[in-house]
């Protein structure tokens, strides 16, 4: 099991550069899970995808959809203690919130951010 965030979701399903990178270490897991914010994520990467690419929008309106059929757990987190480690990290509370899951569960994190990487590797 791997807690995966919405910007390597996001290089997976809008085929971004570190892409295939993410996919394989995706693949790797048996179970992928996420907070429930996960989806709303992903559909404001393809928001701004579209305002960016309007003459891409539909294929990426079909990636988001795809995403979202996607078998990842969603889970809710803590949101006191999510506050709590974003005010001890500097992370957004978005952000805390991937890793907040991925400490409690003992899993490694798949982000592409760094400074959240940075965070997860202490784990």
């Amino acid at each position: 099991m791997v807690v995966v965030d919405a910007s390597a979701l996001a290089a997976v399903v809008f085929s971004e550069a570190d892409g295939q990178r993410v996919l394989a270490a995706l693949e790797r897991a048996d179970t992928l899970t996420a907070p429930t914010i996960l989806p709303f994520e992903l559909t404001n990467t393809a928001r701004t995808k579209i305002r960016q690419r309007p003459s891409e929008a539909a294929a990426l309106r079909d990636n988001l959809a795809d995403a979202l059929e996607r078998r990842i757990v969603l889970r809710r987190v803590d949101f006191l203690a999510v506050v709590d480690l974003a005010l001890a990290t500097h992370l957004s509370v978005y952000d805390a919130s991937y890793l907040w899951l991925a400490r409690h569960l003992g899993v490694p994190l798949v982000t592409l951010d760094k400074k959240l990487a940075a965070h997860a590797e202490r784990l």
